[in-house]
């Protein structure tokens, strides 16, 4: 049996893409970017680097079911519920106590989110396979740069340093520091610098090189993994979990670990990566009409120009519109702004306070 894993982080709410994502079905099972939902297309980017049959997923208790009818050719074992949110160490340190149990301490496995898109895929199946083998090797945490595009202010930054390693046309760099979203002005230099890197946040490491960083710097991480490991595939498994996840604080495995280690490498990556982190990402994927507007449904615009226009089951039509966002969707119609795409999910917190936007209908 292979020793390479994949898990795949899944347990968003995508508020920001709200209407048309809600907590009964969030954005990892909408097909945002073409006709698959975004979670099989994270399976399928995968290829034959990862059988089905080793990939994780690990999302909120309440969305098993959705995410294994998406995923009928992996394991329904191995659609794991956090019973709370405890963001990414968590999931790092919970994925860490499953695949020991299953496989051993030389086991490694990579980090995905079910909401990026890729591109070049058999450069980044190379990539994987690249970052596999330095893991299996070398004690070290490998996470995953992206040569910037523009000077984007959403995104962390890595700055690399020396160069670690070159395998089959892969690039490994010491990561040197992690940093966080700059201002715009701070964006362009880092692009001019050429040193500098998105922070994709997807990592490839081995059981023991992860559980030996956990122990170092956030040690109830390593206790609770230990802990869930003798309950791994028993029927005691999700009580077990839901005790070790109960006095957890939230947090990131870039705080908990990646800007403290000092084993870090970083991947360039050199395949098409691309954060589907809310309405303005629509752009990036559907082709817009001569003024510059992206319409997907039924939608009929006269002197009106970049707009993001989604309607499904309903004719949406606008005069004299300029850089907005209309969504129909759900029975509900939001408006925004573009440039304020950011903030839907402060409305749909809002509407939550006052009894959920359906109390509203």
């Amino acid at each position: 049996m292979s020793k390479r894993f994949a898990v795949i982080m899944a347990g968003g709410k995508g508020e920001r893409f709200w209407p048309l994502s809600t907590s009964k079905t969030p954005k990892q099972v909408l097909a945002l970017s073409g006709e698959k939902p975004l979670i099989e297309l994270a399976v399928d980017y995968l290829g034959d680097t990862v059988p089905p049959e080793q990939v994780l997923v690990i999302t909120s208790a309440e969305l098993i079911e959705p995410l294994a009818a998406a995923l009928p050719h992996v394991p329904r074992g191995n659609i794991i519920g956090e019973p709370v949110g405890r963001d990414t160490a968590a999931v790092c340190a919970l994925a860490s106590a499953i695949i020991r149990r299953r496989a051993g301490d030389d086991a490694v496995f990579c980090v995905l989110t079910a909401d990026h898109i890729m591109g070049k895929l058999d450069v980044f199946r190379n990539s994987m396979r690249q970052a596999f083998e330095t893991a299996e090797n070398d004690d070290v945490l490998i996470t995953i740069g992206i040569q910037p595009s523009y000077p984007a202010t959403g995104f962390g930054y890595i700055e690399a340093g020396e160069p670690y390693s070159d395998k089959e046309g892969v690039e490994f760099f010491r990561a040197r520091r992690f940093v966080e979203k700059p201002a715009k002005a701070t964006a362009e230099g880092y692009v001019s610098a050429g040193n500098y890197f998105w922070n994709a946040g997807m990592f490839v490491w081995s059981v023991k090189s992860i559980r030996k960083a956990l122990e170092q710097h956030r040690p109830v991480l390593c206790a609770m993994a230990q802990s869930l490991e003798e309950h791994v595939d028993t029927a005691q498994f999700d009580s077990a979990l839901a005790d070790a996840y109960a006095g957890l604080d939230k947090i990131s495995i870039d705080y908990a670990v990646m800007e403290k280690a000092d084993n870090i490498v970083m991947l360039k990556g050199c395949f098409i990566w691309d954060d589907v982190g809310s309405w303005p990402a629509l752009e990036r994927h559907f082709p817009a009409d001569e003024d510059g507007n992206t319409l997907i449904g039924k939608c009929e615009l006269l002197d009106s120009t970049e707009n993001i226009v989604y309607s499904k089951g309903h004719l949406t039509a606008m005069i004299g519109m300029h850089d907005v966002i209309v969504v129909q969707a759900e029975g509900v119609t939001l408006v925004c702004p573009k440039n304020r795409a950011q903030e839907v999910k402060v409305l749909v917190q809002m509407l939550k306070e006052k009894g959920g936007y359906k109390s509203l209908l």
